[in-house]
């Protein structure tokens, strides 16, 4: 398997590949090891949760946490992990993450992929009703919930916001 994380970032102008590591459905978050050219388990959610879309990173990138920046990629259909998706940006969810004394930023990009017919007319993650918000806010809480780590949510931005992050972080 080719080393994922060294894809381009950029399949066009304005939209960006994504990694799926973690299908929607799965009870459990996968890493890509690119050592190992594989996905690990990472860690399992708590019972009863699961994730609601396709999770992964956008390749050469590097966020401040120092893995490559994560995406959650809105859309019905259930993919694989190793699966790569040209999709468009449609915004940023910036979080602040505390663990321990060390504070970091860890913001999620969202993502629509360019063959999903249910969810083209989403141009801006921020048009999703708040009570969807909301959810996505808690799921990332309680995914993060075992391990002892605070997130303070800083706000949802836009698809423009998205793509400055993307290509500040681009390596």
């Amino acid at each position: 398997m080719s080393n994922l994380l060294k894809l381009p970032t950029w399949a066009d102008d304005g939209q960006v590949f994504a990694v799926v590591e973690t299908p929607r459905g799965s009870s459990c978050k996968l890493d890509f090891d690119p050592e190992l050219g594989v996905f690990t388990l990472a860690k399992p959610l708590m019972a009863g949760l699961s994730h609601p879309y396709d999770w992964g990173f956008i390749p050469s990138t590097k966020a401040p946490d120092g893995d490559p920046l994560d995406v959650l990629i809105i859309h019905d259909a259930k993919t694989y992990p190793g699966v790569v998706l040209k999709c468009r940006p449609v915004g940023v969810l910036e979080v602040e993450q505390k663990s321990g004394s060390k504070r970091e930023r860890n913001d999620r990009v969202f993502a629509v992929p360019d063959r999903s017919p249910l969810e083209t007319d989403l141009k801006d993650i921020r048009h999703l009703p708040s009570r969807a918000c909301d959810e996505l806010e808690e799921f990332f809480r309680a995914t993060n919930a075992l391990e002892n780590k605070e997130l303070k949510f800083l706000g949802w931005r836009g698809p423009n916001h998205a793509a400055k992050t993307i290509k500040r972080l681009s390596k």
